[in-house]
């Protein structure tokens, strides 16, 4: 940590917040460990616990956090190094926490909220994402004490970094890393598989615009259940009082054209017969 105390603006902003990030997960707990690289405060190293009663129960996988220079405005990547069968090793993992999905990161999310998402979504169906694995229940299994004994060229045994047997390591959420926790959703893969539209569904999302403009630009009654269908209701009589009121017009019109008309002929008829 004095290394990197010594290599870094402490002013930045991006510095400041990692800094104080790494002071709090400087303690290991039974689920998560994670600290930045001696030499790189922008590159974490993690462990975490598998989630208990689930295929992954007693698995420990290790991965990397890539930082930007720009976090806390902009999201990690996050990449798995130990074979999961739930996320590709080597590779990072769309979340929406991660950088696939700058658009969902808040600022006040942090890298330990990343790894409680993780250990989260872990579970979860892969659904297609960037990353996914669907490995069956038994090979993930396997797979999860196999980790047991799985190594890092950087950290060394992975089994090393967690607390075990120490319910004061237990982790506990605060009611804000609940909150953030119900936000986070896995991001479909670059959203490929959402249908074309259509010049019909174009159609009918002018035709809902301006229902919903109808509904924003009415009086009172307007927002009150019931009355969409009290406006449906009143339209043929709006078309009614249109038409009687054109044609009204147009038998004005067709009056001052006749009357124009006669006019004219009486004074030719005058000219030609009264010279």
């Amino acid at each position: 940590m004095d290394s990197l105390q010594t290599k870094y603006n402490l002013k930045s902003p991006g510095v400041k917040r990692l800094m104080r990030e790494a002071m709090e997960l400087a303690e290991a707990t039974e689920e998560y460990h994670a600290c930045p690289l001696e030499d790189n405060l922008f590159e974490w190293h993690f462990t975490v616990r598998g989630p208990p009663s689930t295929e992954f129960d007693g698995g420990l996988y290790h991965g990397r956090i890539l930082l930007p220079t720009q976090y806390p405005m902009q999201p990690p990547n996050i990449i798995l190094l130990t074979p999961n069968g739930r996320f590709e090793t080597n590779k990072k993992i769309c979340l929406s926490i991660s950088g696939y999905h700058p658009e969902s990161w808040q600022p006040s999310w942090s890298i330990r909220t990343a790894l409680l998402a993780l250990i989260a979504f872990m579970p979860t169906p892969a659904a297609g994402t960037v990353g996914s694995l669907d490995y069956t229940a038994e090979e993930r299994k396997v797979l999860a004490k196999k980790s047991q004994n799985w190594e890092c060229h950087i950290c060394g045994r992975i089994q090393d970094k967690l607390v075990t047997g120490k319910s004061v390591g237990r982790t506990l959420l605060s009611t804000e890393e609940s909150t953030l926790l119900k936000q986070i959703a896995l991001k479909g893969e670059e959203e490929s598989n959402r249908p074309v539209k259509t010049e019909k569904d174009n159609n009918d999302l002018e035709l809902q615009n301006g229902v919903d403009g109808l509904r924003q630009r009415g009086s009172g009654t307007l927002n009150q259940p019931g009355s969409l269908e009290v406006v449906q209701e009143s339209l043929p009589d709006v078309l009614l009082q249109a038409s009687i009121q054109r044609s009204n017009r147009d038998r004005m019109w067709s009056a001052v054209v006749w009357a124009i008309i006669s006019t004219i002929t009486l004074l030719i008829i005058r000219r030609f017969f009264f010279l």
